[in-house]
């Protein structure tokens, strides 16, 4: 038989941690009845550097249930994808597949069982997919589409309203264990691993408790942190623009020489000064993309460890 591991990555999560042991231990509870996974499959939380009681209650739910919950807890905060990571990398070499989820039942556990039927098909990767986005802001909504629409267009593979819900067999996450960059974006790295996938729909809910750990400001450089490490087209559109600007002042000279000559000269102290800063503003965004790329190719060199793990349990 088969066994499970739920990886759940945990930034303060106090309010929702008891309420998602139980409701993803009534998953492991059904699956094992019926007879899908092994009696020892288990739930592994990862604690992200919470400065709340979240390690604290893992503990507690260790306790409790040894067996059937266990923990990681990291020196401090690295972030939801290094997290997520030192999760799927622990559990590796524990369990013959994994489950990675958030700890605020956003997500349908009621899928879990769909992704495993699916995995006993011979799938390697099944990726929990969003059928609508009724529950989520008009802001949120659109911004997510448009991200989504902008990866492609940026040419990174990517699974449309997929996050990071997802199962991975013992040989995916080997395999996704050989990625040792440092620029982590989950969502592109997972399908270039290959092997069979699928995808199972399900409609996301409100979370149970607490807040976002998600806001605008992490959602943004998770989006530039998945286009700059995937993609260089970015550069290849400001090299295109570049281009496109030394045309028309080509233009604006040849249309600046027909006037001098001709005789109509007019001041042009505004349209001057305009140009000076666009261009200007124009050279220091183009400055500022290819200072981010050499940044992380900066940190990428220095091979430092992603994570440091203080605790198992």
């Amino acid at each position: 038989m088969d066994r499970l591991g739920i990886v759940v990555p945990c930034y303060n999560e106090e309010e929702v941690l008891k309420i998602a042991s139980e409701a993803l231990r009534g998953v492991l509870a059904d699956l094992t009845a019926k007879g899908k996974i092994a009696g020892d499959s288990f739930i592994l939380f990862v604690n992200d550097g919470s400065k709340d009681r979240t390690w604290a209650l893992i503990e507690e739910e260790h306790e409790k249930y040894p067996e059937q919950v266990r923990g990681v807890k990291l020196a401090g905060n690295v972030g939801h994808q290094y997290a997520l990571t030192a999760g799927l990398l622990t559990a590796r070499d524990m369990c013959d597949m994994t489950v990675s989820i958030d700890a605020d039942l956003q997500d349908d556990v009621a899928v879990i069982e769909e992704m495993i039927d699916k995995f006993h098909e011979g799938k390697d990767i099944v990726y929990g997919v969003r059928r609508e986005r009724k529950t989520d802001t008009f802001f949120k909504r659109t911004t997510a589409q448009a991200f989504y629409k902008l990866m492609a267009l940026m040419g990174v593979k990517t699974v449309y309203n997929h996050a990071d819900f997802r199962l991975m067999s013992r040989r995916a996450v080997e395999q996704f264990s050989q990625y040792g960059e440092s620029n982590l974006f989950l969502r592109g790295i997972i399908p270039l691993i290959g092997y069979e996938t699928d995808c199972v729909h399900y409609d996301r809910k409100e979370r149970v408790a607490g807040e976002s750990k998600y806001p605008l400001k992490k959602m943004l450089a998770l989006a530039f942190n998945g286009i700059s490490s995937f993609s260089v087209k970015p550069i290849t559109l400001i090299l295109g623009l570049g281009l496109i600007i030394i045309l028309f002042s080509l233009l604006a000279a040849v249309y600046a020489l027909i006037s001098y000559f001709s005789g109509h000269v007019v001041p042009g102290w505004t349209s001057l000064i305009l140009s000076i800063w666009f261009l200007g503003g124009l050279q220091l965004l183009a400055i500022g993309l290819v200072g981010q790329y050499i940044g992380k190719i900066y940190i990428e060199v220095k091979q430092r460890p992603r994570y440091n793990i203080e605790k198992v349990l």
